[in-house]
């Protein structure tokens, strides 16, 4: 059973395992990180940095075979009514087995009923196309809203999805 949990230092060495090349890495975190690939002590440092304020989550998905997802959740909003999910990622052995769409769907049970938030939302890169399936199959929907990023030397549209209460 998959299961939630606030995210520990100690996840980070899992999580960069997961990012096997450049193009992952950049669909994982857009223009977040400043250089590939990134180590376990750069992604706590990152964290580290934004732990200072009260409307950011990081998150970890895990099941009895360990660490399994990760996530995080950041307000955008003043009075915290929006919450952002970001940095989605799953273990590359588990890819296309439903664990994306287990751990989202945690999430978003999470920021609805103890963040208590009125509306979600999540970007994501058009050339992440199983991403963007599993965002839809948990209840986002396409505001056809598309900011562009230089990422290697092209440049990468992404996609504004959301979810209301």
């Amino acid at each position: 059973m998959l299961r939630l949990r606030p995210y520990k230092a100690c996840d980070a060495e899992t999580i960069v395992s997961w990012i096997k090349d450049e193009k992952t890495f950049y669909k994982w975190s857009a223009d977040r990180y400043k250089k590939y690939p990134i180590t376990a002590d750069d992604m706590n440092a990152f964290y580290d940095a934004s732990a200072f304020s009260d409307g950011f989550f990081e998150m970890t998905a895990f099941d009895e075979t360990g660490v399994t997802g990760h996530l995080i959740m950041r307000f955008t909003d003043e009075e915290q009514r929006i919450l952002r999910f970001g940095f989605v990622i799953v273990d590359d052995t588990k890819r296309g087995k439903g664990y994306g769409k287990q751990m989202l769907k945690l999430a978003v049970k999470y920021a609805f009923e103890i963040l208590m938030v009125d509306k979600i939302t999540i970007g994501v890169f058009e050339n992440n196309e199983s991403a963007y399936r599993c965002y839809l199959s948990v209840g986002f929907r396409d505001t056809e809203q598309v900011e562009c990023y230089p990422i290697l030397g092209e440049e990468w549209k992404c996609r504004e999805l959301e979810m209301e209460r």
